[in-house]
């Protein structure tokens, strides 16, 4: 008992550390889970169900530090003894939720393309490209499980979990009961305190993501699209057109014998063996002007130290308005022109004013959240500003938005700075802060900010700009 409680309570601590480092990476993996669970619900006999996870993707912030912090605390339980019959039951019910998601995201990979999670009848053999949230981030971005293996480590651990429900009575107890439920209280206000601090008021204090500080995204970017394009075919995967039998040919074989096989079997997929070097979300980095052409080559062949602005999202609600507009109407007409010096006419055409008639026209307008704004006008705009000054080249980079509302946040904040457009996604892995601050260098990550963190020109400049 005291090895599982032990085990089970250190696990916790670790596997709750690695995201409390990062709240916000768990956050947007939830993000995606609830809007995959409102995808596969909606169109079934679930389908009242459906309607909720849009809510509580507005809300996944908290539901990452709830998780975050009774997954921690709980693991500390366990290793105190707090509480045995409660903790217990906790721990169960923990497991079966996080089977649950690890559950779902490996199984997907039996869905097909267009097929719902529900139509059993319809799944097919494995295949990771089918899942619908790649990785179930058990351990945030520290370590990365195949769905597989976090799917079964939650398996695995329904055995101490259901050993703790029945032999609950034998756990180990540390200390008095009153010095056990100081260390929680005080154990969670710091956790609180931490987790807040890694996301409300700076960025994660270790960063486990590829875009990490000294990295260089240049090179980077074109190793793994390098390691990629030398990816090779070693088997092909074919079905036979009348009696359906699936067999697996290697590559040479195959193309070999090329003639035999055609018309008979169909290519279902091809199998090819792993890149040199691990895939990053490095290799999805590229960035397009306001009318999408592509600037990424561009940026990061940039020899000179220059700011990104990250904003992977713009916090305003679109207002529909109207507004009047005059159309004047004009009429031409020929006139005769005589003219007295010479003795001769001529015709001219005039054109005059008929009518001027006003019509309406809607349009939509950002209307935007004040803070949101004012955090532009106050601790960004005096930085760019100073930046310009010194020759500094900035470019905001947004997610998710048109160009006109880019546009309109330029005015209304008055930034006065190039912009640009990207995938949300990866503006949410470059830097955990809307806005956020990236110093750049011939594409090196020099630094970065949170914008609540986001010192002074002057002290940037005497730091990296000498």
């Amino acid at each position: 008992m005291t090895f599982l409680q032990n085990f089970c309570g250190i696990l916790f601590l670790f596997s709750g550390w690695v995201k409390a480092v990062d709240p916000l990476g768990t956050a947007y993996k939830m993000e995606q889970y609830f809007a995959e669970f409102h995808y596969t619900f909606e169109g079934t006999w679930f389908g009242f169900i459906a309607p909720i996870f849009p809510v509580f993707a507005k809300q996944a912030i908290l539901f990452s530090l709830a998780m975050i912090i009774f997954e921690m605390v709980l693991g500390l339980m366990l290793l105190l003894g707090s509480k045995p019959k409660f903790t217990s039951w906790a721990f169960i019910l923990l497991i079966v939720f996080f089977g649950f998601l690890t559950g779902f995201t490996y199984l997907t990979g039996y869905v097909p393309e267009g097929v719902n999670f529900f139509s059993f009848g319809k799944w097919g053999e494995y295949n990771s490209n089918n899942m619908k949230v790649t990785d179930c981030g058990c351990f945030g971005d520290f370590i990365k499980l195949e769905p597989k293996t976090s799917f079964f480590k939650d398996v695995f651990l329904m055995f101490p979990a259901l050993y703790f429900i029945f032999r609950h009575k034998d756990m180990h107890q540390l200390f008095t009961k009153g010095t056990r439920s100081a260390i929680l209280w005080v154990f969670t206000a710091v956790l609180v305190y931490y987790c807040l601090a890694n996301y409300k008021w700076n960025i994660p204090h270790a960063d486990f993501r590829p875009f990490k500080q000294g990295v260089d995204i240049r090179a980077q970017f074109q190793a793994e699209n390098d390691a990629m394009a030398a990816v090779e075919i070693t088997d092909w995967k074919l079905k036979h057109n009348e009696t359906g039998e699936e067999i697996i040919l290697p590559n040479d074989e195959y193309l070999g014998n090329y003639k035999k096989y055609k018309g008979v079997y169909s290519v279902i997929d091809q199998i090819k063996d792993e890149p040199a070097i691990p895939i990053t979300k490095i290799s999805d980095f590229e960035l397009t002007d306001l009318d999408g052409n592509d600037i990424t080559e561009e940026f990061l062949n940039n020899q000179d130290a220059h700011f990104l602005i990250v904003n992977h999202k713009l916090k305003a609600s679109p207002v529909r308005k109207t507004k009047t507009l005059r159309d004047t109407i004009f009429s031409l007409d020929t006139v005769v022109v005589f003219s007295t010096e010479t003795n001769v006419s001529d015709t001219a055409v005039v054109r005059n004013v008929k009518d001027i008639v006003e019509k309406e026209e809607k349009y939509l307008e950002q209307v935007w959240k004040q803070a949101y704004l004012k955090t532009h006008i106050e601790d960004l705009k005096p930085f760019t500003d100073a930046a310009k000054t010194n020759g500094n080249k900035v470019l905001m980079v947004v997610g998710g938005a048109d160009k006109e509302s880019i546009l309109q946040l330029d005015k209304d904040a008055g930034l006065g700075i190039d912009y640009g457009m990207a995938d949300d996604i990866l503006l949410k892995t470059i830097v955990r802060s809307n806005p956020g601050v990236v110093l750049m260098k011939d594409g090196k990550i020099l630094n970065k900010w949170h914008i609540n963190k986001l010192p002074s020109f002057e002290k940037v400049k005497a730091d990296y700009l000498k």
